[in-house]
């Protein structure tokens, strides 16, 4: 049933800031009386119906930028946004259902007055859906910008964004439920689960997948450590269990990943994701061209060649892409000649200087690598921009492909080099061992502690400022957003997933010739879970929340690594004195052999991933009966329509 906003009256005098508008500082007045004027403008005459108001009233003078407005919206209207973005909360017979306005009684925790039935993380997310849905409709251009141009139907957010007038929009932070949550999550240095539905409550669905997956990951680590353990220390050069640990590595890769989708069905039922339609993709705002009609919407919009696109990709970013490669490649050589020149020190001398020089090489190479890898990156974000992608999600696709190539091959090349090249176990377990560690000590320390140690200066700094002030404000509310503008944009969940998408190549490929690396990579995951919490509550802004089902491309990512890494293991198991000691004359049959058990172990793996459903049995039959009660009320409507079309006809 279509909402008839013009029913409802949705204004509120005072109301609760959700989120922050900060507009650039030479912004002309007339620009930004419009803007406001479409905000709070009815719904039927193409304004957003929200609340705004600016964060110092017109008129008081301070330092700095004094265009930062706070938007907001009545309780009624963000019931009416919840059923407009299709939200899904459970109901008092605790199935899960999209939330509609006229059966709002029959949701479970609702009342009239129980402003908490959707949490402010839903609360934000309809705001900025509205926001970034205002559209024009007869302005040709934003009002003191006539470079600015607009057309019927394009969004007016993203036009001011794209033209430098719109410089953030942000939630704000709820300060009591933070302190709440950082309490029970990162507060009290002890293991335990994480509050994962407190996290998706204040976050959403998105970042408390990422959290969510993080802990999963570092569970099912468990095992892998705990056997590698005396692996390492009763094993080292006993190759018929290095065969068995290798064995366990493939079915534990496979088994986790699968598992893992079980869980994200289960969670994202919980959480009302798995039932959300998808909404309908608007161009990237960055995305440009001749104006031309999408012939899906008839809506007036750019239109860019995909010929050209294709141009650019395969004629321009592709061969960076293997220029890249090379460099990585060359890199890698220069490495190998410093591991020589090591060695040939370590032979000469004898000492323990000698013996600690061993690792200097590696050492210096995994910082080279993490410096290749963040350089690399930057570019690959401009490229991607610059190959001029339509929607979002093809953005993303194509940026994750490029970094995964080369992070697989800056990372790994080496080690496979070594493993299948120069035959060399020692080496590889040395390499193995201080690329995992570096890399990880690298990480904690750019991710987590240098931010934070930077945010904490900035927070001084504008304390002092707010607290010389003199303004009849909320001096609270004044302070909050001024602190919270100045913190870090979160740029979302990728360098954390990349980031484990590398420790899962590390510990899945060649974890059995180092059976410790699955303990580094526990131990780096419990102080990861604590530093990316503190991370989130202290160091970036509050991001909108984003509704999930899954951790997205980053499933098919590790699937891929699980594949290579029984290629990897087969071929290291081939490698081991003992299968070599049944084939002495026949290498050929030997490498036929391996060929076989490869494929024979993907065909296994493969009918596992197939016998293990992607939704438990419970969570299948909610979704069958949702279904079908759809379909007979669908049934029943439609009866009713021809009832009354019968009706007409005979009188």
């Amino acid at each position: 049933m279509k909402i008839s906003w013009s029913a409802y009256d949705t204004f509120e005098a005072n109301f609760k800031p959700l989120v922050v508008i900060e507009l650039a500082e030479n912004t002309r007045d007339e620009t930004k009386e419009w803007l406001t004027q479409k905000i709070v403008e009815k719904k039927k005459n193409g304004g957003a119906q929200l609340l705004i108001k600016p964060l110092v009233e017109d008129g008081k003078k301070i330092d700095g930028n004094q265009n930062i407005y706070l938007v907001g919206a009545s309780h009624l209207r963000l019931l009416l946004g919840a059923e407009t973005v299709g939200l899904v909360k459970e109901c008092n017979d605790h199935t899960m259902r999209t939330f509609t306005y006229s059966s709002r009684k029959t949701f479970k925790n609702f009342a009239e007055d129980n402003h908490d039935f959707l949490t402010m993380a839903e609360c934000q997310y309809i705001i900025k859906h509205e926001l970034e849905n205002l559209r024009a409709k007869d302005e040709k251009m934003i009002p003191g910008y006539p470079q600015a141009k607009l057309y019927p139907g394009k969004s007016i957010m993203r036009r001011l964004l794209t033209n430098g007038i719109l410089v953030h929009m942000f939630p704000l932070h709820e300060t009591e439920e933070l302190k709440k949550l950082g309490h029970t999550w990162y507060g009290q240095l002890k293991i335990r689960y994480q509050p994962l539905d407190e996290i998706r409550s204040y976050f959403g669905e998105t970042i408390s997948f990422y959290f969510a997956f993080l802990e999963y990951f570092t569970f099912a680590l468990v095992p892998m450590a705990v056997i590698g353990i005396p692996y390492y220390f009763f094993a080292w050069e006993d190759y018929d269990k290095y065969v068995i640990f290798a064995t366990f590595n493939l079915l534990w890769s496979t088994v986790i990943l699968e598992v893992w989708k079980r869980c994200c069905a289960v969670m994202a039922y919980r959480w009302g994701t798995l039932l959300m339609k998808r909404q309908f993709e608007e161009p990237r705002p960055g995305f440009h061209g001749a104006l031309g009609i999408n012939p899906m919407t008839g809506r007036e919009e750019p239109v860019y060649s995909s010929f050209k696109r294709q141009l650019r990709i395969y004629l321009v970013s592709l061969p960076f892409v293997c220029l890249c490669l090379y460099i990585a490649l060359y890199v890698m050589m220069i490495y190998f000649d410093l591991e020589y020149q090591a060695y040939l020190y370590h032979e000469a001398n004898q000492s323990d200087l000698s013996n600690l020089l061993l690792y200097v090489p590696s050492i210096i190479y995994a910082v080279v690598i993490e410096v290749l890898n963040r350089i690399y990156q930057y570019a690959a974000e401009f490229l991607t921009s610059w190959e001029n992608h339509r929607l979002e999600s093809s953005y993303q696709n194509h940026l994750v492909l490029k970094v995964l190539v080369f992070n697989f091959f800056n990372c790994f090349a080496s080690l496979f080099y070594i493993a299948f090249v120069l035959f060399d176990m020692k080496l590889l377990r040395q390499s193995l061992a201080t690329l995992l560690i570096t890399s990880q000590i690298l990480n904690q320390c750019v991710e987590a502690i240098l931010p934070y140690c930077l945010q904490k200066r900035r927070n001084k700094r504008v304390k002092k400022r707010v607290k010389s002030l003199e303004i009849d404000t909320d001096l609270s509310v004044f302070e909050q957003v001024n602190l919270e503008k100045e913190m870090d944009t979160y740029l979302g969940t990728f360098d954390d997933y990349l980031e484990l998408f590398l420790q899962f190549g590390y510990v899945s490929l060649f974890s059995c010739v180092y059976p410790l690396a699955a303990v580094f990579a526990v131990l780096n995951n419990v102080t990861e879970m604590y530093s990316d919490a503190l991370k989130m509550c202290s160091i970036f802004k509050r991001p909108f929340s984003e509704p999930a089902a899954n951790i997205g491309v980053w499933q098919l990512a590790f699937e891929t690594m699980s594949v290579i890494s029984v290629v990897t293991n087969c071929v290291l198991i081939g490698m081991s004195p003992q299968v070599n000691a049944l084939f002495p004359d026949s290498k050929t049959e030997l490498i036929l052999i391996v060929v076989l058990a490869e494929h024979l172990i993907l065909a296994i793996k493969f009918l596992m991933a197939f016998a293990i459903p992607d939704k438990p049995q419970d969570i299948r039959i909610k979704l069958g009966r949702l279904e079908f009660e759809s379909l007979e009320a669908l049934k029943q409507q439609q009866m009713k329509l021809a009832t009354e079309s019968l009706k007409e006809e005979k009188s």
